[in-house]
């Protein structure tokens, strides 16, 4: 009588095939997100930031005014909002299309992942290393790695990033504009960070110069590069991961849902945070208002396609029955 053992090691049984810990990052930067957001509307900066400033926010409104103040907290926002809907993606994938195997699931990981832990570097172009964003960084790429490494595909092909057996429809082809618009904005947004940092509407908005700005401390101007550089690199890497799902994803109730949040949880955020601190210069704004639409209407074209096709399934046993029956009667 012979039996079998299971040989496997104990860091192959904890690792598994990769998607606990795929959907592992994701829940981190889910939570990781919403604590940015509710860190910023607490009104206080993060410790480090109060040491390399020499100022918490209420001494640094008080030295300048509250609108810096508000300027700095709606990026910290916005880039929550990019890293929430980006774990939802993320817990999506590993749950959904990688329990099935699907290669191009594996890839939306690795495209979006690169370009997401690879803009943490883009505190080069702006002489800031924030290092509570490097420690948590360290952290979670290891996880990240092991994920991607344990789910990879028996067989590697780069032309699964694009090829794809999913019909073109309105409802994609919306969602991969939009997507698009993510991936231009976030590199834009980048730029800006660690050139420039400032655009004209935003200096109006908080009614200050640069220079005065750079008065206050020799490190504000870096912090807030690094916050919108981070934001920038969400913004890029969220975009990426979109418009793989809208190119390959199935037309599941759980997609289309999960678009919903991803567009809800992002566009809320960024869009939330300018009206709420009263930033809301239209140019400024148009970009995010037209994202806003186009992502609206993709999901909504993208609903409507699941809904017919539900009813063609439906509808479709019926009519092979009534001829079946009318053959059968002739």
């Amino acid at each position: 009588m012979t039996s079998t053992h299971d040989e496997r090691g104990i860091f192959e049984a904890a690792l598994g095939d990769g998607r606990f810990l795929l959907s592992l990052t994701g829940v981190i930067l889910v939570l990781s997100g919403w604590f940015a957001i509710f860190q910023a509307v607490s009104g206080h900066f993060l410790p480090h930031d109060v040491h390399v400033l020499g100022y918490d926010a209420s001494d640094l409104a008080h030295a300048a005014n509250a609108k810096l103040v508000h300027f700095m907290f709606h990026d910290r926002v916005a880039f929550g909002g990019t890293l929430v809907a980006i774990g939802l993606a993320y817990w999506w994938l590993a749950e959904f299309p990688l329990r099935e195997r699907a290669p191009w699931a594996w890839w939306a990981f690795v495209v979006s992942g690169v370009a997401g832990f690879a803009s943490f570097l883009t505190y080069l172009g702006y002489g800031y290393l924030d290092t509570w964003h490097g420690v948590a960084t360290l952290f979670l790429l290891p996880v990240f790695l092991a994920g991607v490494w344990r789910a990879r595909p028996s067989v590697v092909a780069a032309r699964d990033v694009w090829r794809s057996a999913e019909p073109v429809t309105t409802g994609r082809v919306l969602l991969g504009l939009a997507a698009l618009g993510l991936i231009g904005a976030g590199l834009v947004i980048m730029l800006v960070g660690m050139t420039r940092v400032f655009v004209p509407q935003d200096l109006a908005f908080m009614q200050l110069t640069r220079e005065q700005i750079h008065a206050l401390s020799p490190h504000l101007v870096p912090v807030i590069a690094h916050d919108r550089a981070g934001f920038g690199g969400g913004l890029f890497s969220m975009g990426l991961v979109v418009a793989i799902m809208a190119r390959h994803a199935p037309l599941t109730r759980s997609f289309v849902q999960v678009v919903a949040l991803m567009g809800a949880v992002g566009f809320g955020a960024t869009l939330g945070v300018h009206f709420a601190i009263g930033y809301t210069d239209t140019v400024h704004l148009a970009p995010a208002y037209a994202g806003a639409m186009l992502f609206v209407t993709a999901v909504a074209c993208l609903a409507q396609a699941r809904r017919r096709a539900r009813t063609d399934h439906v509808d479709a046993p019926l009519d092979t029955a009534a001829q079946s029956g009318a053959s059968t009667n002739s």
